[in-house]
């Protein structure tokens, strides 16, 4: 199926997979971008398995899972129209921007060849569950915020911190004219996902 190469017979549930024999770096190549964009604005975007493999023994190395509800538009990168001399000349792919998506949802099931407990993996899924019960809409700018918030590398930060990526998320959010107004909505929302605390005073811990 298009976009779809794996699939749950028990759930239903839709994988995409993309593999190669080296490291991913902060780009994973993807399908067409419109395809892409309006998947994430439709709901319709499947689980993402990136696998990286050793051809020489046959080895899974390093397996992360993100799924399906983890993926802002800012995490979606559009490539440039191919060439007039191509086969498809004018189509426009895109990139997966990992760094885009936080760290929570990045769910590792393999790391240097050895497999994570499946209790550990189910738990880190079930963290991020509740941002699939958030709208496409308001679930792409909580996703930001929270990348931001990890991004601090610290467990404790102030409203000042965050509104020093006023600017960053302006850029994502460009149609958004009251960006702070926005951060602090969305600092509420992640306190009631469980990701914040708020401790008055302007600060705030990351859970």
């Amino acid at each position: 199926m298009p976009a779809v190469d794996l699939d749950c017979p028990s759930c239903g549930a839709c994988f995409q997979l993309k593999a190669q024999s080296h490291p991913f770096s902060r780009r994973i190549v993807d399908a067409a971008y419109s395809a892409m964009v309006r998947a994430i604005r439709e709901n319709r975007t499947p689980n993402l398995f990136a696998l990286e493999y050793a051809l020489s023994d046959w080895a899974v190395v390093n397996l992360i899972l993100i799924p399906s509800f983890a993926f802002p538009l800012s995490a979606v990168e559009k490539r440039k129209p191919l060439a007039a001399h191509a086969r498809r000349a004018g189509w426009v792919g895109c990139n997966i921007l990992l760094n885009a998506i936080p760290a929570d949802a990045r769910i590792a099931i393999v790391r240097a060849g050895n497999f994570i407990s499946p209790n550990i993996v189910r738990e880190q899924y079930l963290r991020v569950l509740p941002f699939e019960k958030l709208t496409p809409e308001k679930r792409g700018w909580t996703l930001d915020v929270l990348n931001v918030l990890r991004k601090l590398d610290k467990t404790e930060f102030a409203l000042a911190d965050v509104y020093a990526a006023e600017h960053g998320l302006a850029r994502l959010h460009p149609a958004n004219r009251h960006v702070r107004d926005k951060i602090r909505q969305q600092l509420q929302i992640l306190r009631d996902l469980g990701f914040v605390q708020f401790l008055g005073g302007g600060e705030y811990r990351l859970l």
